[in-house]
């Protein structure tokens, strides 16, 4: 496990790489956010703003997606992944937006965690992006990343990987460490083919020394 002045010099690191990090996904007001982020759900942030890009041209306000039927809005999100699903969520939030808060995207992350198809990471990214209150959004990458430099534990659950990088980072570094990590390992520390020997984190990475040990005794037979 790294210690604190380690995290400390991979989270600068990192920074270096992508000082620039930010969400993905496109758009203009906290509504659209919220649909984006519960369309990303295992898909990516570039087909997801393919959608979106004729999506919120369509459809403004909650009211307009409860005008259409279920199947037409299944139609219109079709080539994500889970579509059916995610069209019944995003009837079933924008009802209960008018229902109970008045049409409005709450602000606090509790609040949201209720709405239909949002779970905490997405609550989490709503509120950094759309409020900039704090908060890390754990998502795949941001978890195999704080995994594989030894930050977190292999058998840490999301929530508790959320909590470790709560306590690690300064609170005001959770929005932007959340974007950098994303894109560390999005760009860089892949799921598959990890870019190991170009890494200027590879010194403190238990993962990738142990790629780059086992890569070194394969170059040896």
């Amino acid at each position: 496990m790294l210690n604190n002045t380690q995290i400390r010099e991979c989270l600068d690191k990192i920074a270096d790489m992508f000082p620039d990090a930010h969400c993905e996904l496109n758009h203009s007001n906290p509504f659209e956010l919220v649909i984006a982020v519960s369309l990303s759900a295992q898909c990516t942030d570039a087909l997801v703003n393919k959608v979106t890009a004729q999506l919120f041209k369509k459809y403004k306000t909650p009211e307009d997606y409860l005008q259409v039927s279920l199947e037409e809005l299944q139609n219109d999100i079709r080539s994500i992944g889970l579509y059916r699903n995610k069209a019944k969520n995003i009837q079933k939030l924008c009802t209960m937006l008018l229902e109970q808060y008045d049409g409005k995207l709450p602000m606090d992350r509790d609040e949201l965690t209720k709405l239909p198809g949002v779970g905490r990471k997405t609550a989490n990214v709503v509120v950094s992006v759309a409020f900039n209150i704090p908060a890390i959004a754990v998502d795949t990458h941001v978890e195999r990343v704080s995994k594989r430099l030894g930050i977190c534990r292999w058998k840490d659950s999301v929530l508790e990987v959320e909590k470790t990088l709560m306590r690690k980072i300064p609170q005001s570094e959770w929005s932007v460490s959340h974007h950098r990590l994303i894109f560390f390992g999005r760009y860089h520390c892949k799921a598959q083919n990890p870019q190991c020997p170009s890494c200027p984190l590879l010194e403190y990475c238990r993962e990738g020394k142990k790629r780059m040990k086992g890569k070194a005794g394969i170059n040896e037979q």
